[in-house]
């Protein structure tokens, strides 16, 4: 934690909901809801008062001090060799939302069939001023850069702006449960569900638009923030089956699904769009930006050299689509004992990744101008001078498809996933109080981004490489863990009145001994997966996020996890591409593997009952209780890039902090009516 730098968060909610039953029969049953839920949040950083920090003067006038990165990307907040100094980048953030819910779902039995209809629709308000870069971020490739006093860029939004979201979710179903036999259950289903898109309440929606894959020189302002609205309507058929084969003790249960993600938190992109909330650039590795002209006023026009910055998302965006099945056999062991074995698996499309949608055009190796070999320079290793070989992308030029204006980060609806996982659980009741319960999961989840912004998955970038070869970008999945496994443990003690042991007390003697139980949960789990990084962006597209990943080192032996807090992965392993080649690293998106986790947390309850309908329950919980230190992802930023050479990190694969907490121990009382 930097001590100079802090992070302030509100948060409040309300919630009302009111349900009407009506049973119209003994077979027919009507539920009506009305709900209304609102959610307040802000969020801000600052220097921290009292320390030093808080005296350096803003770089916009009138405005505390604003991000620092060194050693990082323009990303909000991203990874970066030195570290994060300043305010957040993400500061004055404020939200207020409003949700109206009406639903009205009728359930009828009609023989061997249980039929489910009904609607339910949302109206949906959000109120918002989330635009990134208020106070403004300066960043640096390099420690030496920064101590020059020459960044790579310089963002910051001179005049933000409450944008004021409205849309409306809806969907009607019907589901039928039929049971064909004692043992056989088939359960059919279909639901429709849709939204009216993301309009803003005073026209104010600002959404760029693409001719030929080249993006608008303005953005589209209108209404809608769609030029086509592609939520109307979005089928979700569903089946599920329940068979006992053989005898009660077997149940094999199947299903397959349909499911839309309808959007409703656009506004992190969608805010970020001139001419209501402008993010302007200035600065590149070429061409630094020297800190000596700050502070920029912001009621003034930006400097010479500052272009927009789009934000924005895919026009004609689809929905995200996942399409998910399941077989499950659960067995009886014994009275007492059941096992379950499943097969979990799913694919997702539609679903939404982070791109620039304002690069220069690559060319396919070895179509011209591509160069026969790599550049002949010692940060290659062996590949200086090496052939390139053919279906190698090369960034020729660094004019973007539209000179007019900066880089944009853009969520496009271009995003695949597949999951797939064994489940295994065991559960074991015991006598006089003891069950146990096992669970294991093993996994795989592959897609080609899920990281919609470098705070969300500080384990890769938050947009894909190359949007030319989005193909390159499919691996393992940030969330991907490979293993998990967890025993529960539960245990009445047997102490007081009707139970084995002292039995005979009474009084304030029972009550003190009984109502005693005790839980132990251990968990243990394989790493997430991680991708090294970059300080710069040597492809020459011009993405200040840095998402191009450094070359596998053909020359490298040994093993690329060294499995120590001070380096966790040998950075020797990689080679740098040289700064201006050209040319995208050939090393693939999440391929090593972070630090496991296992923890055991215990708990002791007591519960009192102090009338026929009232007890009081005393807790005391610890969290981590052997104290174990479990290590965070590793620094990332592999290598990095100064005026005069590109060198290899000295943080890269250091691990300065952890994922849990150290031994936390806690009580409490509730009050249980």
């Amino acid at each position: 934690m930097d001590p100079y730098s802090s992070d302030i968060l509100t948060l409040r909610e309300q919630v009302f909901s009111l349900d009407e039953t009506h049973s119209f029969s003994a077979s027919t049953v009507n539920v009506a809801r009305v709900g209304y839920s609102r959610a307040g949040y802000f969020f801000t950083g600052l220097p921290t008062p009292g320390t030093p920090a808080a005296t350096v003067a803003g770089f916009l006038l009138g405005h505390q001090v604003g991000a620092v990165v060194v050693g990082g990307s323009a990303a909000s907040n991203p990874q970066a060799a030195i570290g994060l100094a300043g305010s957040n980048n993400g500061s004055n953030l404020r939200i207020a939302r409003n949700l109206f819910t009406f639903e009205d779902r009728v359930t009828m039995t009609r023989g061997r069939h249980q039929l489910t209809f009904g609607a339910w629709f949302q109206p949906f308000q959000s109120n918002e001023t989330i635009a990134l870069s208020q106070y403004g971020q300066l960043t640096f490739s390099s420690l030496s850069n920064f101590l020059q006093g020459s960044a790579s860029s310089f963002l910051w939004d001179p005049a933000p702006t409450e944008m004021n979201w409205r849309s409306l979710f809806g969907a009607w179903y019907v589901s039928d449960v039929i049971r064909i036999a004692p043992r056989l259950t088939l359960s059919l289903g279909f639901r429709d569900e849709f939204t009216t898109g993301w309009n803003e309440a005073h026209g104010r929606a600002a959404n760029y638009t693409f001719s030929n894959g080249v993006i608008s020189n303005a953005p589209h302002i209108g209404h809608s923030l769609f030029t086509t609205n592609h939520a109307k309507f979005l089928p979700e058929p569903r089946i599920g089956l329940a068979w006992s084969p053989l005898s009660e003790k077997t149940v094999i249960r199947a299903g397959f699904g349909m499911y839309n993600d309808l959007q409703d938190a656009l506004g992190y992109r969608t805010d970020q769009n001139a001419p209501f909330n402008p993010v302007y650039s200035v600065g590149s590795a070429t061409t630094p930006f020297q800190v000596s002209s700050l502070p920029i006023d912001p009621s003034a026009p930006p400097p010479t050299g500052a272009k927009l910055v789009p934000g924005g998302v895919q026009p004609d965006m689809k929905t995200p689509t996942l399409i998910s099945w399941s077989l499950r056999v659960q067995q009886e062991v014994s009275p007492n004992t059941s096992l379950t074995v499943g097969y979990v698996g799913s694919h997702g499309y539609h679903e939404l990744i982070g791109i620039d949608a304002n690069e220069p055009f690559p060319v396919i190796c070895p179509a011209s101008p591509c160069p026969a070999t790599y550049p002949n320079v010692p940060t290659l290793g062996a590949l200086a001078g090496a052939p390139v070989p053919a279906g190698a992308f090369y960034v020729p030029t660094t004019t973007r498809a539209n000179p007019t204006i900066a880089n944009t980060w853009t969520w496009f609806s271009l995003g695949t996933s597949n999951y797939n996982a064994l489940q295994v659980d065991v559960n074991r009741r015991f006598s006089h109080g003891l069950s146990l319960r096992g669970v294991y999961t093993w996994s795989k989840a592959l897609d080609d981004g899920d990281s919609l912004n470098a705070t969300a998955a500080p384990n890769a970038p938050g947009l894909v490489s190359n949007p030319f070869d989005l193909h390159a970008d499919y691996g393992l999945a940030t969330y991907d863990v490979r293993h998990i496994g967890v025993i529960s443990a539960v245990y009445t003690l047997p102490f007081g009145k009707g139970q084995p042991l002292a039995n005979s007390l009474e009084g304030w003697s029972n009550a003190l001994v009984s109502g005693w139980s005790v839980n132990s949960i251990v968990t243990i789990q394989s790493g997430f997966p991680f991708t090294p990084q970059l300080s710069y962006n040597p492809s020459n597209n011009g993405d200040t996020r840095n998402p191009v990943r450094p070359f596998v080192n053909p020359a490298f032996t040994g093993s690329v996890i060294l499995g120590k807090p001070s380096q966790w992965f040998n950075p020797n392993a990689f080679l740098a591409p040289p700064a201006g080649s050209g040319f995208y690293g050939n090393l693939g998106r999440d391929t090593l593997i972070g630090p496991g986790l296992a923890t055991w947390d215990f708990s002791a309850f007591k519960t009192t009952n102090l009338r026929e309908r009232l007890a009081l329950q005393f807790r005391a919980e610890i969290f981590n209780l052997l104290n174990r230190a479990n290590f965070n992802t590793p620094n990332l930023i592999t290598f990095t890039s100064s005026t005069s050479s590109t060198k290899v990190s000295g943080t890269a694969g250091a691990i300065t902090s952890t994922s849990t907490t150290s031994r936390q121990v806690q009580f409490g009382l509730k009050l249980i009516w």
